[in-house]
């Protein structure tokens, strides 16, 4: 409907300018332009922009070896066959500033595409403001110790850069005020992010190997790596927390192995039309000093002691944090329990323990051995701290696996609840450290309102990991106001004063669908139905105290997502009310996949 009212209007506007009008487009050494033939307006639109795409690639190239004779694009893109599949990126997202005209309607539709020569370096200037965009990313997840979220944007950007139309011109001024030249600063930070890493092995266990990995020395946030087993390349696994793991073929006797770890992240890259259109046509930059090689023979006692340090790192944080530690006298009534959670898993004798949970306990507890293939990594040490009548267990992580997909395995932090008759409640994916410490850190809250706010992440992001369904209609309010936002080009008619000429431009917007609760929750099952596994992981948090409502909190969250054959990395607003600490209320939910350009990300001040 929209398309074929925008048809009409400048069929309106076009109908009576005259061939003389294109023409003098044509003759005008002011423009470039390109046009089209064919059934369909969508048809001639198409074609003439192809036209015009291949002669903005003649001129930049030409422009570009005429005006540098250094050989700034290092040899890679000089064919224009290349550079001009580099070009085409910029039509498919962000050719925004070309005029168009009708200048012939259906059914033998001929359209008409231009621009102005000295636009020409404006399709370039807006490429390079996100590349800047994700190096200071890259440099922000640096100091929060996640290698993957720095090696991601780093590579991401310097793909982008060389689709720009000088890559070795383009500079940036970092966090210590030194201005960088990018397409050689750039690489040196991934190198020294390869070197700060350093992967052990733990132990091997039949046909499975631990891994600890650290970064500058401390147990790395995040990591993502493959590993060549002698015969193939395993797909995705992710080590969380200093913890990862390999799972080898039945019968595999190699002791050394080959790791790799992940930084071009292509399969999250189609969240973003343009970066993923780069890196289709842009050649992969090689990083040698992405591979490591492990050793089952290398195990020491050093690095099994250091293991042990990994597993109460978060508990003994939380623990000092909280203005009087709540840690429980008694845990030694509680890890028995866990240590014979513990064993049935690993004896996949799963019924073994029921005696140990509630209902609903149970429930979750089944939910989550069928999270792929479940198993314990390490021998936990855990930390028992008092949360009301509840007793909440920290220091166990376990490895879930997956048959398909294309990530196969991930780590998580397992946090066990007691109710007061030392029955399991519930069982939950742990934030880790740096999530955590942004709330626990607020020192200004009460105790009560802080665990309140961690264990309801904790709950949140486990009950869409093991599609809870349930729980996650208990935490709406039933008038909850629910925005699911996308990155969309809105088309805007304008007509030249001068010429009468109609011409359209593109904006990026960020298109807001809203839900009510039950829409949402049935958009939510046919999620879970068509994927064999969800991970959601929380990179940070900002959470602000609201000053209405009581214990009512805004919580901004860079949320990393995963499915089956999916991934992506947006920003997940909640306004949730925890007057009732056992009973959490989401008020509001908005997700979107970057800023708006207009204003940012959704905040409290929108609700």
């Amino acid at each position: 409907m929209r398309q074929t009212l925008i048809i009409i209007l400048l069929t309106f506007f076009t109908f009576s300018l005259s061939a003389q009008t294109w023409e003098s487009v044509k003759s005008s050494r002011e423009y470039l332009y390109g046009e089209g033939w064919g059934n369909s307006i969508d048809e001639a639109d198409k074609q003439a922009l192809n036209a015009l795409i291949s002669k903005i690639a003649v001129n930049v190239s030409s422009t570009t070896k005429s005006d540098d004779k250094s050989s700034v694009r290092n040899g890679e893109l000089n064919e224009l066959s290349e550079f001009q599949s580099t070009v085409n990126t910029y039509a498919q997202a962000t050719l925004t500033n070309t005029e168009r005209l009708i200048i012939h309607n259906e059914p033998d539709a001929h359209v008409g595409r231009w621009i102005k020569r000295s636009e020409i370096d404006k399709i370039f200037a807006s490429r390079i403001l996100k590349v800047k965009d994700l190096v200071s990313s890259a440099q922000r997840a640096e100091q929060k110790g996640k290698a993957d979220d720095a090696l991601r944007n780093y590579y991401w950007a310097l793909t982008l850069l060389k689709s720009v139309q000088y890559p070795n011109t383009v500079k940036y001024t970092d966090n210590t005020g030194i201005e960088r030249l990018l397409v050689t600063w750039i690489p040196e930070k991934m190198n020294a992010v390869f070197d700060d890493l350093d992967a052990k092995v733990v132990k091997r266990s039949g046909d499975e190997v631990e891994l600890y990995i650290t970064y500058k020395g401390k147990p790395v946030n995040s990591v993502d790596y493959t590993y060549f087993d002698g015969q193939t390349w395993s797909n995705i696994y992710s080590a969380k927390d200093g913890r990862g793991v390999l799972e080898l073929a039945p019968g595999n006797q190699s002791k050394s192995f080959q790791l790799k770890y992940e930084f071009e992240y292509r399969g999250q890259a189609m969240i973003d039309r343009e970066l993923e259109s780069v890196l289709n046509v842009v050649r992969s930059t090689p990083m040698r000093d992405a591979y490591v090689n492990v050793s089952t023979d290398r195990e020491s006692e050093a690095v099994k002691a250091a293991t042990s340090k990994v597993h109460t790192s978060f508990s003994n944080t939380a623990a000092a944090i909280l203005s009087a530690p709540k840690t429980v006298s008694n845990g030694a009534d509680y890890m028995p329990i866990i240590d014979n959670v513990i064993k049935a898993i690993q004896a996949k004798n799963y019924g073994s323990v029921r005696q140990f949970f509630t209902t609903d306990g149970w429930d979750v507890y089944q939910r989550l051995i069928q999270y792929g293939s479940a198993r314990v990594v390490g021998t936990p040490s855990c930390t028992f701290l008092q949360n009301g009548d509840n007793v909440i267990g920290r220091g166990v992580q376990m490895a879930f696996s997956f048959k398909s997909g294309v990530r196969k395995s991930f780590v998580e932090d397992v946090v066990f609840t007691f109710d007061k008759d030392k029955k399991i409640t519930n069982l939950a994916f742990g934030l880790g450290d740096t999530a955590a410490d942004d709330i626990l850190n607020k020192g200004v809250w009460s105790e009560t309102a802080r665990m309140a706010l961690m264990n309801f992440l904790e709950n949140y992001k486990t009950a869409y990991g093991l599609k809870r369904l349930d729980y996650i209609r208990s935490i709406f309010d039933d008038d909850a106001v629910i925005i699911v936002g996308n990155m969309v080009r809105s088309s805007t008619m304008t007509k030249n004063p001068e010429t009468g000429m109609a011409t359209v431009s593109n904006n990026k917007i960020l298109k807001k669908n809203r839900y009510t609760k039950d829409q949402y929750l049935d958009k939510l099952r046919m999620c879970f139905n068509s994927n064999e596994y969800i991970n959601i992981r929380f990179a940070n948090n900002d959470v602000v105290k609201l000053a209405k409502g009581g214990e009512l909190y805004a919580i901004q969250i860079a949320q990393d997502y995963y499915s089956t054959n999916y991934g992506d990395k947006g920003y997940l607003f909640l306004m949730v009310d925890i007057n009732d600490p056992d009973k959490p209320i989401i008020k509001v939910r908005t997700w979107q996949p970057e800023k708006d350009p207009n204003f940012g990300l959704y905040g409290p001040g929108d609700f």
